[in-house]
């Protein structure tokens, strides 16, 4: 007979406990729930988001977590150094995004458009990882996760993923295996995860019908943030470069 009161302790191979991580895009969908999956996780957070950070902090720190947070623009020059300047990472997980609402070439502007894209997408990514990378190979190592999309591996989800977003999450892809190949050999993991519909702000008022997915609904973000933690944990020492599909059998490639 199984015995139910048997409590396991967390393997150390699965503990973030000791290390630091930076989440951004915390203050909601993936990155929130990224936040929180952390500090079950036993890690010290340092949050930052454009939003208000007061409703996440309130959560991590009900869970036992220490928490630093850094409200502010990404895409300001210098920022990944304040970031930096609060402390040593252990960890970066880079959830911060932006999606038009639009089609591109719809757009008031698609040109102006297109940059805003990339610039949030595209060149925050490669700034912050780079910086991260030269942190964290001082300190000995650490691990760098981001966020791509099927969008990034097939063109869009639907007829209506703008074609900036899908551009711009294939980029992705490709830093994070750049990276990758300039960080491994300081100790520095870069990986991705690339994530299928999930219920964000980022889907709200999408009409696809998600019942005709594979497993029949949408994603949730704590389905992604556990993924984002594996690769964050020691479980992932010997796994660099790669992209990890997380969407339910929508795509198989």
């Amino acid at each position: 007979m199984a015995d139910t009161a048997r409590t396991i302790p967390l393997p150390k191979a699965l503990s973030l406990v000791g290390k630091r991580i930076v989440v951004t895009g915390a203050a909601n969908g993936i990155g929130r729930a990224t936040a929180k999956a952390a500090a079950e996780l036993g890690a010290t957070l340092l949050l930052t988001d454009r939003a208000p950070l007061a409703e996440v902090t309130a959560e991590v720190e009900a869970l036992g977590a220490t928490v630093d947070t850094l409200e502010g623009d990404l895409t300001e020059d210098g920022f990944a150094e304040k970031l930096i300047a609060r402390g040593p990472v252990d960890g970066l997980a880079h959830c911060a995004g932006i999606l038009g609402r639009t089609p591109l070439l719809k757009a008031e502007n698609p040109r102006q458009r297109f940059m805003q894209t990339m610039d949030v997408n595209v060149m925050v990514p490669i700034l912050l990882g780079s910086a991260m990378i030269e942190h964290m190979a001082a300190r000995g190592g650490g691990s760098i996760v981001m966020i791509g999309s099927v969008a990034g591996r097939t063109g869009g989800t639907s007829l209506s993923t703008p074609l900036d977003y899908s551009a711009s999450k294939g980029a992705v892809h490709v830093v994070v295996r750049w990276l990758s190949r300039n960080a491994v050999g300081r100790g520095v993991l870069v990986n991705g995860v690339a994530p299928g519909p999930v219920k964000t702000a980022m889907t709200t008022g999408n009409t696809t019908d998600y019942s005709t997915l594979p497993r029949g609904k949408i994603g949730q973000p704590e389905e992604i943030a556990w993924m984002i933690m594996m690769l964050l944990t020691p479980a992932a020492s010997y796994v660099s470069g790669a992209i990890l599909d997380c969407k339910g059998g929508s795509y198989v490639g």
